[in-house]
C-alpha cells in the first residue's frame, strides 16, 4: 500500500479552508493536491467558490451562509482519505513542448540591469546558474536543463504562470538556484525564470526574482485568442501537466515568435494517463518510458 502523506486542516477566517499536505515540495504531495481538488470540482458541492491547488497544499474559498466550514470540513476530510493511496490514482494530462532560447541577449540585458540585486552581481543569470550548480560548460548545461521533464505543480502569482518542478531526478541531480536579494521592478515576457529548484516562464512584463535562463518562444498566455491551443482558456498552463523544453537557436526563435504572432503556430503536445504509482516505483525509468517518441 503507497500511502500519501496526512492533510492537515485549519480554517482562515469564515470564507477559506486551508489544507497542507507536507511543509517540503514532495511530488507525490502534489499528485494527492491534484487529485483532491480534481475530485472537488466533479463533485460541484454547493457553497463551494473557488478551488486552489498549490505545490503540496490547497485552498478552498466556500459561501458560509450556504455550507458551515465543519461540514465542508468533513467533505474534505472524505475525499482527501479516497486519494490518499497511490494504487488508487491516474491523471489525464498532456505531454507540452516549450521551445526556449537559452542565453538570449534580452535575458543578458536584464541580469544586468538589475545587477544591485543580484547575489553575484558581476555575472549574468545564466552564469550565475551554471556557476552554483558546477558547470563550466555552456551545452552541457542547456542539455541537462532541457533532457527533463517538468511537473506544472501550481498556477499563480501572474496569471497564467506555471511552477515547474523537476520529474524523475535524485536531489543532487536538480539544478537549482537562490533567487535575487530583492525582485526585479521589470521582467521580459516570456523570460525563463529558475528559483530553488523551480523553473516558470513569465506570462507578462512584470516583477520578478527567478534567475533568468533564457526565454520561451511561445507564449504561455493569448488574451486575444488567436492561438488555435489558447483559444479554449487562454492559459497554456494546466496544473499536472508536464513540460519539456527543447533548445533552439536565434533563427528558429524568430521563425516561431512570426507563427506565433500570425496566430499560424501549434503547439507540440501528447496526451498521456499519467500513474502516480509507477512514478514512485520507478522514477527516472517511469518518466523516460513516458517521454518516448516525444
Amino acid at each position: 500500500m503507497f500511502n500519501l502523506p496526512e492533510t492537515h486542516f485549519s480554517f482562515g477566517g469564515d470564507e477559506y479552508i486551508y489544507a497542507e499536505i507536507s511543509r517540503d515540495m514532495r511530488i507525490e504531495s502534489n499528485f494527492k493536491a491534484l487529485a483532491v481538488t480534481d475530485e472537488l470540482r466533479n463533485r460541484e458541492i454547493p457553497g463551494i467558490i473557488e478551488i486552489v491547488p498549490s505545490n503540496s497544499s490547497y485552498l478552498v474559498r466556500y459561501n458560509p451562509d450556504i455550507i458551515s466550514a465543519r461540514d465542508l470540513q468533513d467533505y474534505l476530510k472524505d475525499i482527501d482519505l479516497t486519494k490518499s493511496d497511490l494504487t488508487k490514482l491516474h491523471f489525464s494530462v498532456r505531454i507540452v513542448e516549450i521551445p526556449a532560447w537559452y542565453d538570449d541577449p534580452v535575458s543578458e540585458e536584464y541580469s544586468y540591469r538589475f545587477r544591485h540585486r543580484h547575489p553575484a552581481p558581476d555575472l549574468s543569470d545564466f552564469e550565475f546558474v551554471m556557476k552554483v550548480n558546477g558547470f563550466t560548460d555552456k551545452e552541457a548545461f542547456i542539455q541537462s536543463h532541457s533532457e527533463t521533464p517538468y511537473l506544472i505543480t501550481m498556477v499563480g502569482f501572474l496569471p497564467g504562470t506555471a511552477w515547474q518542478f523537476p520529474l524523475g531526478l535524485q536531489p543532487n541531480e536538480i539544478i537549482q538556484s537562490p533567487k535575487y536579494n530583492s525582485p526585479r521592478t521589470e521582467t521580459p515576457e516570456r523570460g525563463m525564470g529558475l528559483g530553488g529548484a523551480f523553473n516558470v516562464i513569465y506570462p507578462v512584463s512584470g516583477p520578478g526574482s527567478y534567475q533568468l535562463i533564457g526565454r520561451s518562444a511561445v507564449s504561455v498566455v493569448d488574451p486575444t485568442n488567436k492561438l488555435e491551443d489558447l483559444k479554449e482558456a487562454s492559459f497554456l498552463a494546466r496544473p499536472g501537466d508536464i513540460w519539456k523544453y527543447r533548445p533552439i537557436n536565434e533563427t528558429e526563435y524568430e521563425k516561431i515568435r512570426n507563427e506565433v504572432i500570425t496566430g499560424k503556430y501549434r503547439f507540440k503536445m501528447k496526451d498521456i494517463e499519467l500513474s502516480p504509482l509507477e512514478y514512485a516505483e520507478k522514477g527516472k525509468q517511469y518518466i523516460q518510458e513516458l517521454m518516448e517518441d516525444y
